[in-house]
């Protein structure tokens, strides 16, 4: 039985992106392009906090929802990485490990929602 968004395979997944990101905010030149700093730790952010909150609804619609805006954010997140790499401020192989997570996480995501669209279990709200 899950007890909360912790134990979300998709939440741990944002977790781990969201680490990551702050490693690069704290060890490259990253950490001075203040603009872009922020946005790239807000839209990373953006990705676990919602699918928690989703989750926290209690409703399968409206954590399908929130899981839609988490998706959005992973897109977010996608272009942000590209910034920060032809800005010179991640390397090719820091941008492709982050992208490939995000990119999994992306499709998590998307395979979660579906599922949730399908189940006959609307949320524990109507239990």
């Amino acid at each position: 039985m899950m007890k909360g968004f912790e134990d979300l395979e998709i939440w741990k997944l944002a977790r781990e992106i969201c680490n990551d990101v702050w490693h690069c905010m704290k060890t490259t030149s990253l950490s001075t392009d203040y603009s872009l700093k922020n946005q790239i730790n807000a839209s990373s952010g953006s990705i676990m906090d919602n699918i928690a909150e989703g989750f926290e609804r209690n409703g399968n619609r409206e954590f399908i929802q929130f899981l839609s805006i988490a998706k959005a954010s992973c897109g977010e997140l996608r272009s942000q990485l590209y910034r920060c790499f032809d800005r010179k401020h991640i390397t090719e192989e820091e941008l492709e490990r982050i992208q490939l997570k995000k990119i999994l996480e992306g499709k998590k995501i998307g395979a979660f929602m579906a599922y949730l669209k399908k189940s006959e279990r609307k949320g524990a709200k109507y239990d």
